[in-house]
């Protein structure tokens, strides 16, 4: 290609491609084949057919060369992209020269019959991905004329032929200039228009006046068009450039946030490669290093991508990060799988391409083309900067560069000099800072003035996160806290976390200063009322920063994150106590979460083993409000009021423990109360049913379910007939669940038949209680959601009911039916979750807890119940608790004699099945 031009031809010189030219695409043999195919007195038919099929063979032996070279060297991207569009061009240049010298040739052609062809968009940059779309221009000089019409028509079947997805559009350079004038998608597209055959001088032309009649004068509008879209497309991206299933071409940090960056430079300075943004003064020699492997990378993720799923895509979803990484030499190490060290690659070459548009933007500001940013709180009055910083074009910067650096405390101070005015960082300012960061040493975070600032950016200013996201991306937080560094961009690989480790210690700081605004007092009662009581802040905000730093490596990240938390603490100041509190929330952060929704909170014994490990009120508050936030902080969806009403009710039982003492919530007080509740909530009944309905039913009952619970089955119970079945489908809002009660005579197995029925109509089961009466009636309750989340609609509750009764008649056949329905989403199939099964005695006084941690799937707990009853076991409760492709399932049972599990030989005996059951339903739900 030439140095510069306002034109881009295509290239003559072919050493940018995977393979010599004439292995991708043998114009000569080509032109031969189809000569031989279809001689000069051929008519258009078989002209067509020689001609498809002769591009078609050549079409595949080319894909096949390039993909061949780009599998033995899967980092050779540009070398790809250019590959594949040397190999259009020589698709794209037969097919014109067959419809304009065989099909419609003109002998003698007049003005107006002349045609040039030109690529555009990704196609026109030189740069194609396997499957990328072929945006064609035809350029005609006047109105299109009958010749015209027909070349493009023969051109564009045979394209279509070859299975090629073309965009294309027949233009004068009249009407290139009026479109281009009022839609800035179409001004983008003729920007990287490149010459592919026909008339030159014509496609010279149309260059030349789009330069002076369209481009000139306008890059203000065009820079504010193009940033704006920007903007919405990160936002319909999702806003983050951590998102865990990326947009490559599309997302925050992807390739059109590269190719913006061209657009731009182009507009402004005619640059036609990225290689002279250097030359125009827009980006270092390091920056543009930055800038080559960034696009380098994402080019070449986005071409393994399209090469494993034979079509266009975009999106780098779980089932494609797995192959892709594996395709670009990746490997387990250091306790973390392939795919994640891939994934830590992506993220951080996101980060980049938001420093290099960083970067761009300071420059287009110091030329004034771009609007100085509206400031925050325009109508409100700006607080005055400290000395030694201004306001410039909007943005917080320093008044004086050396006497800014030779104070290495300032690479903090003017983070915190933004919270308090409330005034954006100028990107000029981070550039020098991000180039300084070797001035943030060990003497620096030993120091005590260090620690407050950084303790100040966490407490004083009600937005750290907004802080904390900008240092992180400058390597500022990484460099003063060097422990942060190892999570910087590190991806989870699981369905549950939607962002990387240190964005997901950012929201999660960012949701604690949503409660202490007062934001969410509705949302969060308890929480927001702990924090308005007063609580250690500091102490808090150290401990969600600190609660995932030990993520990553082989040890449990809880204990190694505890250690390194009592360090960091210690060296930003905190008093021995703080530091020893700090060190107890790291370590046991995750301890609220697992126990809310991992155990009975019906039993008492739980209750108690969490008070005795909490052990007083202060930490309860602190762990609480953490544990809150560490959830909301996982992802949208994430927090629901299933979770909310847990955690209420293990916060309250366990703050009465702690303050009244656990006697407070013995059976025998609680069956009382219970039994007084639904005593007034039945003031229209008989006084002898009440008495019935009260003495009918065991302590357990009473203790493990609330009141609406009791209210449904008074009525269902009430009149019962020995052989009948009743089902009472009601919403429990408070707990985002649909409450499926179910009354029958109690036999072996019911908890299965149950769960069976309630997988066929595709429920979530999220927990579940089987009580017996006294009078030999089974009393089951099951919380359901649907595969959202969310309560069953009431419109469905009714053929929910009626697919429980046919299941539980045996009309339908649970075990059957499972068959069809029990099966995994293909993104989903690449989460492998190793099977964990543990036995407890300890955790209940009258129950036996069966722990089941394994791959989620719909119809797993089916195939668990089923199995603990044809073993004879009696299943009291199960509480579910699910982590994206992740399940916890906990059952507290009894054998059929009515004790606990203590035969090492039956608890080994009992796992073998169960697993058993596990493998055989995983590879039902894999076919």
């Amino acid at each position: 290609m030439p140095d510069s031009d306002l034109l881009e031809t295509r290239p003559q010189l072919t050493d940018g491609l995977i393979a010599p030219a004439d292995q991708i695409f043998d114009r000569a043999a080509v032109e031969d084949e189809i000569a031989a195919s279809a001689p000069d007195d051929a008519d258009a038919a078989a002209v067509r057919k020689a001609t498809v099929a002769a591009l078609s063979k050549a079409q595949a032996a080319g894909r096949k060369v390039i993909e061949e070279r780009f599998l033995a060297d899967p980092h050779a991207s540009r070398e790809a992209v250019q590959s594949y569009a040397w190999l259009t061009d020589g698709l794209v240049q037969t097919v014109f020269r067959v419809a304009t010298q065989r099909l419609h040739k003109v002998s003698n052609p007049t003005s107006s019959e002349r045609m040039s062809v030109l690529a555009v968009g990704g196609y026109g940059r030189f740069e194609m991905a396997p499957y990328s779309d072929v945006d064609l221009l035809f350029l005609t000089p006047y109105k299109i004329t009958a010749w015209a019409e027909s070349v493009i028509e023969s051109m564009l079947y045979m394209l279509w032929d070859l299975h090629l997805k073309v965009g294309h559009a027949s233009r004068t350079i009249k009407d290139c200039l009026r479109l281009g004038k009022d839609d800035f998608t179409i001004r983008t597209a003729l920007l990287e228009i490149r010459y592919i055959d026909g008339d030159e001088p014509l496609a010279q032309e149309l260059a030349s006046h789009l330069f002076e009649d369209l481009f000139e004068g306008t890059a203000p509008e065009f820079i504010e068009a193009k940033l704006e879209e920007r903007s919405e497309r990160h936002i319909k991206q999702g806003g983050q450039r951590y998102m865990v299933e990326p947009n490559v071409k599309e997302g925050k940090g992807g390739l059109r946030d590269l190719q913006t960056l061209i657009w731009v430079a182009k507009y402004l300075h005619r640059v036609v490669r990225a290689r002279e943004l250097m030359d125009v003064g827009m980006f270092t020699e390091e920056e543009m290093k930055t800038f080559r492997e960034a696009n380098n990378f994402l080019w070449g993720v986005r071409c393994h991508m399209h090469l494993l799923t034979g079509r266009a895509a975009d999106q780098l979803t779980f089932d494609l990060q797995v192959e892709v990484a594996e395709r670009m030499g990746y490997s387990d190490r250091g306790g973390r799988r392939a795919v994640e060290h891939f994934m830590q690659d992506y993220f951080r070459h996101a980060t980049q391409v938001g420093e290099l548009t960083r970067i761009f933007l300071t420059g287009l500001e110091n030329e004034h083309l771009k609007k100085e940013p509206m400031l925050v709180g325009l109508f409100k009055r700006r607080k005055k900067v400290k000395p030694g910083f201004k306001v410039e074009n909007g943005r917080l910067t320093f008044e004086d560069e050396e006497a800014f650096l030779s104070d290495k405390l300032n690479l903090l101070r003017i983070f915190e000099e933004g919270l308090r005015t409330g005034v954006l960082i100028h990107p000029e300012a981070m550039l020098v800072i991000a180039a300084n960061l070797d001035l943030i040493d060990d003497d620096m975070r030993e120091n005590r003035e260090a620690s407050r600032i950084f303790l100040d950016l966490l407490l004083k200013h009600g937005n750290p996160e907004r802080a904390l996201r900008r240092m992180n991306e400058l390597g500022v937080l990484a460099a003063f806290v060097p422990e942060f560094e190892p999570i910087v961009a590190m991806m989870q690989f699981n369905m549950y976390h939607s962002f990387t480790v240190d964005e997901h210690t950012i929201q999660c700081i960012s949701a604690l200063a949503e409660i202490e605004r007062g934001e969410r007092t509705e949302d969060l009662p308890i929480s927001s009322q702990v924090l308005k009581a007063g609580v250690n802040r500091k102490v808090l905000y150290v401990a969600l920063f600190c609660h995932d730093i030990g993520k990553g490596r082989e040890e449990d990240h809880s204990i190694l994150g505890a250690r390194i938390a009592r360090r960091i603490a210690t060296r930003l100041g905190l008093t021995k106590s703080e530091v020893e509190t700090v060190e107890w929330l790291v370590r046991y952060h995750l301890l609220m979460s697992d126990v809310a929704q991992k155990r009975d909170l019906s039993d008492p014994r739980t209750i108690k083993g969490f008070a005795k490990a909490v052990s007083n009120k202060k930490r309860l508050d602190l762990l609480l409000v953490l544990t809150v936030c560490d959830i909301r902080g996982v992802g949208p969806g994430t927090w629901n009021n299933w979770k909310a009403a847990l955690l209420r009710d293990l916060y309250r039982q366990t703050a009465k423990a702690l303050e009244e003492g656990i006697e407070a919530l013995s059976p025998a007080v609680r069956s009382d109360h219970a039994k007084k509740a639904l005593r007034a909530q039945l003031t229209d009944w008989d006084r002898k049913d009440v008495r019935v309905e009260t003495g009918r039913h065991y302590d357990t009952y009473w203790q493990g379910l609330g009141t609406p619970e009791h209210v449904v089955f008074a009525g269902l119970l009430k009149g019962l007939d020995a052989d009948e079945i009743r089902i009472g489908l009601t919403q429990d809002n408070d707990r985002d669940a649909t409450r499926a009660a179910f009354v029958l005579a109690d036999h072996p197995g019911i908890f299965s038949r149950l769960a069976g029925a309630l997988a066929l109509v595709g429920a979530n089961v999220v927990d579940a209680r089987t009580y017996t009466t006294k009078d030999g009636y089974a009393t089951a309750v099951f919380w359901i959601q649907d595969h959202d989340g969310h309560p069953f609609e009431d419109i469905k509750l009714k053929r929910l009911e009626d697919m429980i009764h046919k299941t539980l008649s045996g009309e339908v056949i649970a075990r059957d039916a499972m068959k069809s329905r029990d099966k995994l989403k293909k993104r989903e199939r690449a989460f492998k979750v190793p099977t964990s099964i543990t036995f407890d005695n300890d955790a209940s006084d009258i129950y036996t807890l069966i722990e089941v941690d394994t791959r989620d799937r719909p119809g797993l707990l089916y195939d668990l119940t089923r199995t603990l009853a044809d073993n004879h076991i009696y299943i009291a409760s199960a509480v579910i608790a699910t982590y994206g492709e992740q399940v916890v399932d906990t059952f507290y049972v009894k054998d059929m004699f009515g004790l606990k599990f203590f035969s090492d030989g039956k608890m080994k005996s009992l796992e073998k099945k169960l697993r058993e059951a596990i493998v055989q339903g995983a590879e039902r739900a894999d076919r």
